[in-house]
């Protein structure tokens, strides 16, 4: 590319980059493709920052590109959808000349509005030229019911007739849609099935003849654009639907999916999480991290949420940055050098996961923050055994009378001398490469860790109360039941007896 850009049509037509031959018929996707395959033989990832899809959608994306097609994913919310989209204009060129001015972004070789017509017939050599950067030839529009057809196409503007003194019928008094001043880019319309009918079927000749036609006017603006599009497959079929012509049109149909294994989760949320915050030290264990992954994988397989609405992958993200906000609200009110999460920060993070997960019939009438405390003992259970396969001696602590309580009101280091009460403690932390030389907040995340896994097993028992302590018996807890349903008839009948008198 030339150091300094031509700013004039003569001299733009001198340059090699720039020149006649190879602006004048280049199309959008062609630009696309041809950058495509460059990427492909220099070995270069094609969506860097995209972690999952290497062996499903990524290649099927560039097969519609190299196909020259119009396309759509579809996949349930928080699959990187809209992220793809946007990264499609990294396969654009750097810098891409226009008739300044234009509203439109004219090809300086082939303009289609009448006043760039006109001014390059005026001016010829001395047209002004301007250049469009990658992130300017993207343009997206979130599909609402409420988008029109003047919205994404252009009407007449007869504030700017009256302006310019202009006829009514005159292409100078057009305004511009969306569509319209997308050419020469790329155009995404994110959740297609919410856009009415009405108005998909105004994208019928941009999808097959590349032209639209703006009302009242005797003018087909032979527009430059690719269009890709995102929908939710339970919105495709039950909310919204996409007009069959429409979805005909539509070249290639991909669908996304979430992380297939949890190497891969723990990928994307330890690349999209907020966890580098410049303050206390943070030591963030991969245990911890395992276990807030787990919690989406266990939420997608949970009867009592709804698979239809997905667990989107901002679960963890949002989780793991709430995990750790506790903790360092704790490290900063005792004043410690070190944040430390543990597996009690995860309850705190409850806000950050009851707000993503959509809950069946079932799971409602249990109640969401009942439903994702099971989720987190299930992820801890699933975690706890890829570590630990013992601790018998220290569930017989326990059934001996021990009882311990971990809490925030606490230091870490006040923490640990309750918990080295434990007899073999440290010595079942060695499978985490804890040892009791390690700082305080290191140890007591373990140790926590430890005694969440054996509780969500129901080998031990834990109350917000009494901390952690032996599991109750089965005999022992039935009474409890017996004892606490009597309670409840007593005071049933008391109501009753005050009701009457």
């Amino acid at each position: 590319m030339p150091a300094r850009l031509p700013l004039t049509l003569g001299a733009l037509s001198r340059t090699k980059e720039f020149c006649a031959a190879r602006i004048a018929d280049r199309r959008v996707k062609d630009e696309l493709r041809e950058n495509l395959i460059l990427r492909l033989r220099s070995g270069e990832p094609i969506f860097p920052g995209i972690i999952g899809y290497q062996d499903t959608v990524i290649p099927q994306i560039v097969n519609a590109i190299l196909s020259r097609q119009n396309f759509i994913l579809l996949g349930l919310r928080g699959q990187a959808k809209s992220r793809i989209l946007r990264a499609l204009t990294d396969l654009l060129d750097e810098q891409t000349p226009y008739i300044a001015g234009c509203e439109i972004r004219d090809n300086p070789y082939r303009p289609l509005c009448r006043r760039c017509r006109e001014l390059t017939a005026e001016s010829g050599p001395e047209t002004p030229i301007a250049y469009l950067r990658r992130g300017e030839r993207y343009l997206e529009k979130l599909a609402t019911p409420d988008v029109t057809v003047a919205d994404l196409v252009g009407d007449l503007d007869p504030i700017k007739a009256a302006r310019s003194g202009e006829d009514l019928s005159s292409e100078l008094t057009m305004h511009y849609g969306l569509l319209p001043r997308a050419n020469r880019g790329i155009f995404a319309i994110n959740e297609l099935p919410d856009l009415a009918g009405k108005i998909q079927v105004a994208l019928f000749n941009i999808m097959q003849e590349g032209d639209v036609q703006i009302k009242g006017y005797p003018v087909r603006l032979e527009l430059d654009l690719m269009l890709v599009f995102s929908a939710n497959p339970e919105d495709y079929t039950a909310r919204g639907k996409i007009v069959t012509p429409l979805k005909d049109r539509i070249g290639s149909e991909i669908r996304t999916h979430y992380p297939e294994t949890l190497a891969e989760g723990l990928a994307i949320t330890a690349q999209e999480a907020w966890s580098e915050r410049g303050g206390p030290l943070l030591q963030l264990p991969d245990y911890l991290r395992e276990i807030v992954e787990q919690i989406a994988f266990s939420a997608r397989e949970e009867k009592k949420v709804d698979k239809r609405s997905g667990v989107s992958q901002r679960l963890p993200i949002s989780t793991l940055e709430l995990a750790i906000s506790n903790a360092e609200r704790r490290a900063l009110l005792h004043g410690e050098s070190r944040v430390a999460p543990r597996v009690g920060d995860i309850y705190a993070a409850l806000p950050g996961i009851t707000g993503k997960i959509e809950l069946e019939y079932e799971g409602e009438l249990r109640g969401a923050d009942l439903v994702v405390r099971d989720l987190i003992r299930t992820a801890v259970g699933k975690i706890f055994d890829r570590y630990f396969a013992g601790a018998q001696q220290i569930e017989q602590w326990f059934n001996l009378g021990g009882a311990v309580r971990i809490s925030d009101d606490q230091p870490s280091q006040a923490s640990l001398e309750e918990l080295r009460q434990i007899q073999g403690l440290m010595e079942q932390l060695a499978p985490l490469g804890v040892r009791d030389a390690d700082p305080p907040e290191i140890v007591v995340a373990a140790a926590e860790f430890l005694l969440e896994g054996m509780h969500a097993h129901k080998r031990l028992s834990r109350s917000e109360e009494r901390g952690f302590s032996a599991a109750e018996k089965p005999q022992r807890k039935q009474e409890r039941f017996d004892q606490e349903r009597a309670v409840d008839e007593l005071r049933e009948q008391r109501r009753q007896r005050r009701g009457f008198n």
